[in-house]
């Protein structure tokens, strides 16, 4: 093969194995984002990139995003659930918001208060809970009083 037909081969060869790679690939590249989902809590608390103690155990429908940056801590969870949040869970004003959004999530913006469970901030969503973290100091310094 000749080097002008080289180019455009790998050109080729590269946009195929995006196209393959699917989302996945593309969101990881350019977004800084990776979403993985999970069947039920179990599956979450055995292969997710995170600790979340607050995830009700008949959790289902699980989607988790998280950034691809190295030691970034920053992390948004939806799911679905009938079961209400630990009791170390506490409700105060919310002052956080998540880095990523998720579909089907609530707006936390539109959010007065939120449960704070750890490093977690949590509110209520159509068929569950939507939380994100890390949360903010003011929140953290609130579940503590």
């Amino acid at each position: 093969m000749t080097p002008r037909r080289l180019l455009p081969a790998a050109a080729l060869l590269l946009g195929g194995t995006l196209l393959l790679g699917g989302c996945a690939a593309v969101e990881g590249l350019v977004h800084k984002q990776s979403t993985q989902t999970f069947e039920d809590a179990d599956a979450f608390r055995a292969d997710a990139s995170v600790d979340a103690d607050w995830v009700p155990h008949d959790a289902t429908a699980l989607t988790l995003r998280t950034s691809t940056i190295e030691d970034a801590d920053d992390a948004a969870l939806l799911l679905t659930s009938t079961m209400t949040l630990p009791e170390d869970c506490v409700e105060t004003v919310r002052t956080s918001a998540p880095t990523w959004t998720l579909d089907d999530a609530p707006s936390a913006y539109e959010a007065k208060t939120v449960f704070v469970c750890g490093d977690w901030s949590v509110i209520p969503s159509d068929d569950g809970w939507f939380g994100w973290t890390p949360n903010s100091d003011e929140e953290k310094a609130a579940s503590r009083s």
